[in-house]
């Protein structure tokens, strides 16, 4: 084994590789060719004598000497990033942290804790990213984000197989609900029972993976009518106030909910939930992934108190 000659361009792209699932993936992120993926890669399992990938038909998969190499390219990665930002006279007092975090979070918690950060620690430099849980998890686990919000649903599973788990902690649990235009006859319901909701329009997202009919009410006893489709929340919201069909939302989001959109309760089934989790790798934190951490989850304690 010897890693003497290891560029940090393989290192890269084995880093880019361990988040983005596939060669293709990453090469289409790098810029690459995938043959120039592939002798990257190649290189470097040569360095280390072993093999770093486990190649498979959905993808790829670190193996165990995988996990230890791509630790030690996060850690030189990040030095080396460091190193190119002091340089460049960026700031770097108040240290850096990466947050991912579900698309709905941007609508609400993330752009509050920004805001709490600046007040709180002007000088800590937080940078985020949208991303499916899927597409986060790898992310933790390759190193390029630090902590990741993930949306979880019943029977609420680990967001990946992989092992060491990754440590979860629950900042909020709510209820969904029906969101439906203000003119419809649901609009002046207290509430609305899962058998009434039979022949309704719905706007979900796309059926794909993890995206599969999210929108739908869970558990609806019929093959839903879906009207429109849209993986962005706040379209399928705008659907809604057009009266274009009906979604559903966690009601965390109801501070964020357009004009002529009117939140209603469901009944008659079992109680629908939706956590949020802070997730990141096992071991402490550093500074900045604590503060904002503990930022966050004062946000989300404040937010299910209201």
């Amino acid at each position: 084994m010897d890693f003497t000659d290891v560029s940090p361009t393989a290192l890269r792209v084995f880093r880019e590789i361990a988040e983005r699932g596939t060669f293709t993936a990453a090469a289409v992120a790098l810029g690459y060719t995938q043959s120039a993926v592939s002798r990257q890669i190649a290189s470097l399992e040569r360095a280390a004598g072993a093999e770093l990938l486990e190649r498979r038909r959905e993808g790829v998969r670190l193996t165990s000497a995988g996990q230890v190499v791509l630790r030690t390219a996060a850690r030189v990665l990040d030095d080396l990033d460091a190193t190119a930002r002091e340089l460049a006279g960026l700031p770097v007092s108040g240290g850096t942290v990466r947050l991912g975090w579900f698309p709905s979070a941007g609508a609400v918690l993330v752009p509050r804790a920004i805001a709490a950060l600046r007040r709180s620690h002007p000088t800590l430099t937080l940078v985020s990213r949208e991303g499916s849980t899927p597409a986060l998890a790898r992310a933790l686990r390759s190193g390029t984000i630090d902590l990741a919000l993930l949306a979880s649903a019943p029977p609420f599973r680990p967001p990946d197989a992989e092992t060491p788990a990754l440590e979860l902690q629950t900042l909020a649990e709510r209820s969904l609900r029906l969101a439906v235009p203000s003119s419809h006859p649901f609009a002046r319901a207290d509430s609305v029972d899962i058998a009434d909701l039979r022949g309704q329009r719905w706007i979900a997202a796309p059926t794909a993976g993890e995206y599969q009919l999210m929108g739908v009410w869970p558990g609806l006893d019929e093959r839903p009518t879906i009207a429109h489709t849209a993986r962005d929340w706040l379209a399928k919201l705008h659907l809604v106030a057009a009266g274009a069909g009906i979604t559903t939302i966690s009601v965390a989001l109801q501070d964020a909910v357009p004009p002529g959109v009117h939140l209603v309760p469901v009944h008659g089934g079992p109680q629908e939930t939706r956590r949020v989790l802070l997730a990141h790798l096992p071991g402490p934190l550093p500074q900045p992934a604590r503060v904002l951490a503990a930022t966050l989850q004062t946000l989300a304690t404040d937010s299910s108190a209201t």
